[in-house]
């Protein structure tokens, strides 16, 4: 019997999207705003998705608030009130798009979550534009 269990967290962080590869007239057209070399910010809604069987001696899926603290500590503490670009590892050579950001994520908390768990990793930008990513 699978089943998924779902927790939602908020982060807000600051971006550049730009290409080092490409001139400032090229980064402009693409990336439009978001190639501000000030930077700009973004209210990330985040939703991590965790698929598998029910647990028969504890009836859960998965400890919720053991993935809210996995979250806290893989995600919104190195990610919330920063400068992707500058401040988060993953991204000094790394676009932090939100398709970028979003595989991240799942790559940090899959090393954290056993196998038998499927994982899909929702970042909403913005309430209309958002990117999932399970892996593969």
């Amino acid at each position: 019997m699978r089943i998924s269990a779902y927790r939602c967290e908020h982060f807000n962080a600051a971006h550049r999207l730009h290409n080092p590869a490409w001139d400032d007239d090229t980064n402009r057209a693409v990336f439009g705003l978001c190639n501000n070399p000030n930077y700009h910010g973004h209210n990330y809604e985040l939703e991590v998705k965790v698929s598998g069987e029910i647990d028969p001696d504890t009836g859960y899926l998965i400890d919720l608030k053991l993935l809210s603290d996995l979250i806290k500590s893989e995600i919104l503490l190195p990610f919330d009130h920063k400068n992707l670009n500058l401040d988060v590892p993953e991204f000094s050579q790394l676009n932090p798009t939100a398709e970028n950001i979003a595989v991240v994520i799942w790559q940090k908390l899959r090393t954290q979550l056993p196998d038998h768990y499927d994982l899909s990793v929702r970042l909403y930008e913005t309430p209309r534009n958002f990117v999932e990513y399970s892996g593969g």
